[in-house]
C-alpha cells in the first residue's frame, strides 16, 4: 500500500504554512503548522470553531511538546495500542502510532488537527465531504485524486480555504481517546 504521507508536495505545502486536508491515524483532519498563528487562524475559520476551544496537536517525538512550553518528561505518559492524545498541561497532544505519519510529522513540525468538518457537523468521511464543507482547491490540479476531477462540480472554489486534499479513500474511523494526564501522576478519561 502506498504510504500518502511521503508526498513532496504535502510536505512543502505544509511547511509553507498551507492548509490540508488529509487522513490522520483517526479520521481526515484539516492540519497546518501548529506554530503558525495565521495558519492555525486559517482552519479556525474553516471549521468556524472559537478560538477558545483548542484543538489537538500532532507531533512526530514527545520532545516536540517543548516548542510549546511544556516539557513531557514531567509527566508519566502510557503506551497505548490505540490512537490517544493527551492533555498536558492546557494543551492536547498526540504521537500517532502509524510510522509513516510520525516520519511527515518530524518533516513538517507539529500539525493542529482538528476532525475535518465545520464545528457541531460529523466529520468528513472522505474527500468530497470535507470539500462540501471547505471548498476546492485554491489552485487547479490541487486535488490529489485527478481521477474525479473538478468539472461540472457544485462546491465553491476557494481563495483563502484549504490548499490541498489528500484522498485516503473512505475513512469511519472515532477520533482518539483523549486522557487529561498531571505531574502528580493523576489522570482522568476525558472521552474514551
Amino acid at each position: 500500500m502506498k504510504n500518502i504521507w511521503d508526498d513532496k508536495k504535502l510536505i512543502d505545502v505544509l511547511k509553507e504554512g498551507g492548509v490540508v486536508v488529509m487522513p490522520t491515524d483517526t479520521i481526515y483532519g484539516i492540519v497546518g503548522r501548529a506554530d503558525n498563528q495565521k495558519t492555525v487562524e486559517r482552519i479556525y475559520k474553516l471549521k468556524k470553531r472559537a478560538l477558545e476551544k483548542k484543538c489537538i496537536i500532532l507531533i512526530g517525538d514527545w520532545n516536540e511538546t517543548k516548542n510549546f512550553g511544556i516539557d513531557s518528561s514531567e509527566f508519566k505518559i502510557p503506551e497505548t495500542d490505540k490512537p490517544t492524545s493527551f492533555v498536558l498541561e492546557n494543551t492536547a497532544f498526540r504521537l500517532p502510532l502509524k510510522k509513516e505519519l510520525r516520519e511527515l510529522l518530524l518533516a513538517t513540525g507539529p500539525l493542529i488537527a482538528p476532525s475535518a468538518n465545520r464545528e457541531g457537523l460529523p466529520p468528513a468521511q472522505n474527500i468530497e465531504e470535507a470539500q462540501n464543507y471547505f471548498g476546492l482547491p485554491a489552485q487547479a490540479g490541487d486535488l490529489v485524486d485527478p481521477v474525479r476531477g473538478r468539472e461540472g462540480s457544485q462546491r465553491p472554489s476557494t481563495s483563502n480555504g484549504v490548499d490541498l486534499y489528500v484522498d485516503g479513500g473512505e475513512i469511519n474511523g472515532k477520533p482518539s481517546k483523549l486522557i487529561q494526564l498531571r505531574k502528580d501522576g493523576s489522570v482522568d478519561i476525558l472521552r474514551d
